[in-house]
Order: structure tokens, then sequence, then C-alpha cells
């Protein structure tokens, strides 16, 4: 299907995620809590997660309806994670906009992120009843993962010893459980055997590591204005990400002690950005992460195309998701 197609199914199918996120709350009160709620929820996103359940859903057969309550738990939950995760790492903005800990307080923000994951079990109950035990086990699952994920990321910020291994395992439980969980949640909501819900939930993992590993591109690389965060972020705040741990596994001399300099205790400054990027296309780094991207991506592709009913749309999602730019 052609990316112009995909684009415009996509964003029928998130704005029709966005209309009903902004009901979940809307007369919810005391306002000191719901206030941040609302604000979280109206703050816009491709809403990519609960429309690669929608899709999911959609192959099986399931009804949009009947797959509605859970895109939007999986929705609402990933801006629980959203709204801690900021908190943890003092990041003041978050899709163009204050961070909740920002515009309220650090308080706040932590009884925001509880009560909508409060919020997500609550829209996960709306679906059919026969179906609970089996959505419930895997969107229970996925928050395990979530919240196992962040701590070792955050013990990631201190360590010396971290590897590609090691971060890719770290990124299975954060941003491919999701995306992972996503898809196996429509599965089960359009009945799939469990055999066929299973491996949806591989092609998640597999396009969770190219997801990531194309972000972390793209924070070095992007030329997009959407892109809405300063190039080189990660590297200026000394993150551990797939380009750096490779570029450390790579270098050698004047190379290796540059990329040693980020990490624990900070990073570059703004202005060796350019001088990194070059470091890193003369080692073959950014090569590197460009094959990998394309290498996950066919692997979620090839176990979607194994399904009875492998779909076109969800097929184009992926390869448009690995040819993004913002």
């Amino acid at each position: 299907m052609k990316s112009a197609r995909v684009r415009e199914r996509m964003a029928a199918l998130g704005a029709l995620v966005s209309e009903r996120l902004a009901l979940v709350a809307a007369h919810s009160r005391p306002d000191v809590l719901y206030d941040p709620v609302r604000y979280v929820l109206a703050g816009g996103g491709k809403r990519l997660r609960p429309v690669l359940l929608l899709l999911s859903a959609e192959m099986y057969g399931a009804s949009r309806e009947d797959a509605l309550p859970a895109a939007l738990a999986v929705e609402v939950s990933h801006n629980w994670a959203l709204v801690h995760d900021d908190i943890m790492d003092a990041a003041a903005t978050r899709r163009g906009r204050a961070s909740v800990h920002v515009r309220w307080d650090a308080n706040t923000a932590l009884l925001c992120g509880d009560v909508l994951l409060g919020l997500a079990y609550g829209q996960l109950q709306r679906a059919r009843r026969v179906q609970l035990p089996a959505l419930v086990g895997a969107f229970t699952r996925m928050t395990r993962a979530l919240c196992e994920g962040q701590a070792l990321d955050m013990q990631f910020e201190s360590r010396t010893d971290v590897t590609i291994p090691h971060y890719l395992d770290m990124i299975d439980l954060k941003t491919g459980a999701l995306i992972g969980t996503a898809l196996q949640m429509g599965a089960i909501t359009g009945d799939a055997p469990p055999k066929e819900c299973a491996t949806m939930h591989r092609a998640g993992l597999a396009l969770g590591r190219a997801f990531q590993i194309k972000d972390d591109l793209l924070d070095l690389v992007a030329v997009d204005g959407r892109w809405g965060k300063a190039i080189g972020g990660d590297l200026i705040e000394g993150k551990k990400t797939f380009l750096l741990l490779e570029a450390l596994s790579r270098a050698r001399g004047a190379d290796l002690e540059f990329f040693r300099r980020i990490g624990p205790g900070g990073g570059i400054s703004p202005d060796e950005i350019q001088r990194a990027r070059r470091r890193m296309e003369r080692l073959g780094v950014l090569d590197y992460a460009r094959k990998s991207v394309a290498h996950y991506t066919s692997r979620a592709i090839e176990q979607v195309r194994t399904l009875t009913r492998p779909s076109d749309v969800l097929v184009g999602i992926m390869r448009d998701m690995a040819a993004r730019v913002h």
C-alpha cells in the first residue's frame, strides 16, 4: 500500500483515538488532579500504539468499537509512563509543551501518572467480558515490563559496562513491550489463535527495536523541523543510546577518548555535536544504525507475513515508521 494512503489511514484512526481520549476524564473531579490528566491526554502525538492495536484487531474481523477500549487503555498507559519518565529524566518539555511536573509540580505529576494508570485499567474493563482475562494479563505484563525497562534505563546512567545487547534488552522492556502488547491485544480482541497473538507480540518487539534505534538516529541527524528537539540532545545529556554504545565499541585512540567523555556526569557541549557526528560517520556508526532499523523492520514484517490474515496496511505502517523523518 502506498505511503500516502497509509498515512491517511493512520491519521484517521489517530483522530478517532484522540476524540475518544478527550472523553476519558472530561467530567472527572477534583480539578486539581484531573486538569493535569486532561492536559496530558490532549497533548497530541501520532497515537501510533492504539492505531496498531486497531489495525491488528481489524485483521481478525473485530469491530472498531470492540477494539477501542483496549486501544484507549494502551494510549492512556503510554501517557502514564511518559509523565513519570519526564519526572525521572527532569525533562522540561513533552510534545512541545511544558511537562506536567514543570507546569504544576512533581507531586501533582506523580498523582497524575498514577491516576492515568487507573484510568487505563478502567478503559480496559469496557472490553468484551470473554476477552478480559487475556487482555488484562497482557496489559499487566506490559506494565511490569515498562517499569523494569525504566529501572534498567536509569541504572545505565551510572554504569560504564553497558553494551548493545544490554541496550536492546532494555528497549524490549520499554519501547518493544508497549508496541508488542498493542499488536497482541488487538489480535486478542479479534479472537485470534494464541499462537498468532504471540506472533504479533514478537513482531512488535522487533518493531520496537527499529523504532527506538531510529529515534536515536534522528536525535543526531534529523533535519525536519517537526522533530521538535535539539539536535544531539542525547549526547549533550550524556545518555547511552544505540549510537553512542556502537561508537564506543568501534572507536580507538582519540575517537575512543572523545566518546568516553559522554556518560555518567554529563555529555558534550552543543558546539561539539557536529564533531561527534563526523566521528560516528567515519566509524560507520550511522550506516550501521540505518541498517539495524531496516533489519528489525524486516523481522517485524516477516512475522506479520506468517499470519493467516496478513495486513498490507500494517506492513505499510511498519515501513513508514522505518522511513520517518520526525
